[in-house]
């Protein structure tokens, strides 16, 4: 097939938020009505007008994955996005890897990076001196560290990074992820995202903008994005991560394909950092590019 024409697959999901730590949770989760958001339990919010958010719960991850004395290397928002990637592994059926590692890449969107460890190392640092900071907080917080991670556990050689725009960082994954395989370079990738910020900084920084819903009294109900009474979005943790391979490979080893991405497009309407231009101009750009795309 030539090269920029070749189709890509979507093998495997993995997904884990305030509605379940795995796939098969979380799906039913959704069908059932069921809201991921309740009041936050990781830290004391006596202080914040913000006491609710999308809290993965009692989440501990597997020692295959990080051993327990290796947990404090890395911020939440890594262990989220491993978890999630092996989910998606098994469920794509791999159990060791169906091409060459060289051509089997990992690129995950990660917005912010790891803000709880930085709020809690800022801490360290003023009240105790640089030479309490841990050698492992730079490692611990870049948004890098979630791809190279699931890389270096899967033993995968290919192109390896992360993509941060906010929140459209994991889509903006996917897209790169496809672009790879459609040109030919890899032939299987691991992408999606990552996040988890729900400390007393990001929390504090969203609500003096104004941005958070402040229904602290009926958390289930808070975020209502498309309701005339609207207050704002919900901050939430987690990770989704998708298997991309080619089509015809995907095929040939027998994988399940649970769809097909035809095409992907992107916009800005280069209108105000947060407001979307009225008559929704940059939406209208991204869909035509999608279908053109395809």
């Amino acid at each position: 097939m030539p090269v920029g024409h070749r189709r890509v697959a979507i093998t495997g999901m993995g997904a884990i938020c305030g509605l379940g730590q795995n796939l098969d949770t979380v799906w039913n989760s959704i069908l059932q009505g069921k809201s991921g958001i309740s009041p936050i339990s990781a830290f004391d919010t006596t202080d914040l007008p913000i006491k609710i958010a999308g809290e993965v719960k009692n989440f501990k991850i597997s020692e295959k994955l990080i051993a327990e004395r290796e947990h404090a290397k890395y911020d939440r928002f890594v262990h989220l996005a491993l978890h999630s990637a092996d989910e998606a592994m098994k469920n794509a059926n791999i159990d060791s890897l169906p091409y060459q590692a060289e051509k089997i890449g990992c690129i995950l969107g990660v917005g912010m990076g790891g803000f709880p460890l930085i709020e809690a190392t800022s801490k360290i640092y003023l009240e105790k001196g640089s030479r309490r900071v841990s050698p492992f907080f730079i490692p611990s917080i870049i948004p890098n560290m979630a791809p190279g991670l699931v890389s270096i556990h899967f033993g995968l050689k290919g192109i390896n990074y992360n993509i941060a725009s906010a929140c459209a960082s994991a889509t903006h994954a996917i897209s790169a992820a496809a672009y790879e395989i459609m040109l030919g370079k890899h032939e299987m990738m691991v992408t999606g995202g990552a996040e988890s910020v729900i400390c007393a900084l990001p929390i504090s920084g969203f609500a003096s903008m104004k941005a958070l819903s402040r229904r602290n009294d009926e958390p289930s109900k808070s975020s209502r994005p498309f309701d005339k009474d609207r207050d704002g979005f919900v901050m939430g943790e987690g990770a989704g991560v998708l298997i991309l391979e080619d089509l015809e490979k995907a095929q040939k080893r027998g994988a399940k394909i649970y769809a097909e991405v035809v095409g992907h497009g992107s916009s800005s309407d280069a209108y105000h950092i947060t407001a979307p231009e009225p008559e929704g101009e940059g939406a209208a750009l991204c869909m035509r590019n999608c279908l053109k795309n395809a």
